[in-house]
């Protein structure tokens, strides 16, 4: 069932959280987002609704003061260019992109993890955009119900909805479904088309020239006693499927599942995507294979056949297609294009 968010423009002081917000931009729920215009600050696109994981909101006016939780969503406005529309951010997995770098340093850090419901506050947020559904917990954002109450728009990506029947099928058409539903929200659709094209004409030629086209490949996210291994159903198996190669575990279900070692062994894979996090180094996990006694006789340790791919690369969200171009190229410079 759809929860219908219905909000005024010019709200009173409000209390969220048990602390005090003014803010509101937001109202009930209506159409579409209006024809496009040229202006920097497209007002006639409003009012804009969106939904993702039950939660309907719809933006009466263009968000200013934008917070996103979980380098996911934040990566999403950069992307877009819109940046500019940020009053701050939290929660890196890992770096930044070199590209996004300076735009994202002009935007307030508001805590390395997830910031406090006081922090949160003090930014005064229009908008609250997150990756995960953990940061709409009433110690950090608040729920979207008590974000709705102040007048504060929000979206949890459809990729983090906390009951997994609302969570759609891993796809790039449905990352940039996400995308779309955020450049509207903030006024740019047209951003959002302009990014879909960029990136469907990037997969297809990283389609047509098939790098990784019959190898084997073990994509290997952490663990050690029991290796946490891309599956068949999420952001890894989309970035192999875009150069052509193989999942060695690609008939388990899911985004990541539990593998085993001894199914490593038996297949003894072509080469091995090491997951770069700020919480588990590719470095670590590469250290681990060479030392130990019986994996580091597999073929791709023994001839260092190792690609890196950063966590935000690998999971469903705007980096994706980086992810696949990155693993094509470093497959072509360890000589394996299949």
């Amino acid at each position: 069932m759809i929860r219908r968010t219905v909000l005024r423009p010019t709200l009173p002081t409000v209390l969220v959280g048990g602390l005090v917000l003014t803010t509101g931009l937001l109202s009930g729920c209506t159409g579409a987002p209006a024809a496009e215009s040229a202006a920097p600050r497209p007002t006639d696109r409003f009012p804009v609704t969106v939904t993702s994981c039950g939660h309907e909101v719809t933006v009466e006016e263009p968000p200013t003061e934008v917070v996103t939780l979980n380098q996911g969503a934040t990566e999403v406005v950069l992307a877009l260019g819109l940046a500019d529309q940020l009053a701050g951010t939290a929660y890196l997995d890992d770096a930044v992109p070199d590209e996004w770098q300076a735009a994202y340093d002009a935007v307030p850090v508001l805590s390395a993890e997830y910031p406090t419901n006081e922090q949160l506050l003090a930014a005064r947020p229009d908008f609250v955009y997150a990756s995960y559904a953990s940061a709409f917990e009433p110690a950090v954002a608040g729920t979207q119900d008590d974000l709705a109450a102040a007048g504060v728009g929000s979206y949890l990506s459809p990729f983090g909805c906390p009951e997994a029947g609302d969570r759609p099928g891993a796809s790039f058409e449905a990352v940039w479904d996400e995308v779309a539903d955020v450049a509207a929200a903030l006024g740019h659709p047209e951003a959002a088309e302009r990014l879909r094209d960029e990136q469907e004409d990037e997969l297809a030629a990283l389609r047509t020239e098939a790098t990784g086209d019959g190898l084997k490949v073990l994509w290997w996210d952490g663990g050690t006693k029991t290796p946490n291994v891309g599956a068949g159903d999420g952001g890894p198996q989309l970035v192999l499927d875009a150069v052509g190669a193989t999942n060695v575990f690609g008939d388990l279900p899911g985004s990541w599942a539990e593998g085993s070692w001894e199914d490593v062994l038996a297949a003894d894979p072509d080469a091995i995507v090491l997951v770069d996090a700020a919480w588990d180094p590719a470095e670590d996990k590469r250290a681990h294979l060479e030392s130990d006694p019986v994996l580091s006789g597999l073929t791709a340790v023994r001839e260092q056949r190792y690609a890196v791919v950063p966590f935000s690369a690998s999971t469903a969200g705007v980096r994706l297609v980086d992810g696949a171009a990155s693993l094509a190229e470093q497959l072509d410079e360890l000589g394996l294009d299949g």
